[in-house]
């Protein structure tokens, strides 16, 4: 805070059909953080902080429940500012 709140995240996905995949990839702005994950349906990934961006490739539905958790209920958010080009 003030411009981003403080939150540890868990996605759990689901995967139609659910041999399908997902992929996730959690990063942060520094780089300390940097791990792109394939998911499958019922898994669920931790975000300790940073970026999250999830995809599934054509083919395949992919839905995921956000959960978090932090010391405040904040949930302020920012856009990785090396892609906001893909939001104009």
């Amino acid at each position: 805070m003030p411009d981003e709140s403080v939150l540890e995240k868990t996605y759990d996905h689901r995967v139609d059909p659910a041999h399908g995949l997902g992929l996730q990839r959690v990063d942060a702005a520094n780089r300390s953080l940097d791990e792109s994950v394939a998911v499958g349906d019922r898994d669920t990934v931790l975000v300790p902080r940073g970026y999250h961006t999830v995809s599934a490739p054509r083919g395949y539905d992919l839905c995921h429940l956000n959960v978090m958790a932090g010391p405040t209920r904040a949930p302020a958010i920012a856009n990785d500012p090396d892609h906001e080009w893909m939001l104009r």
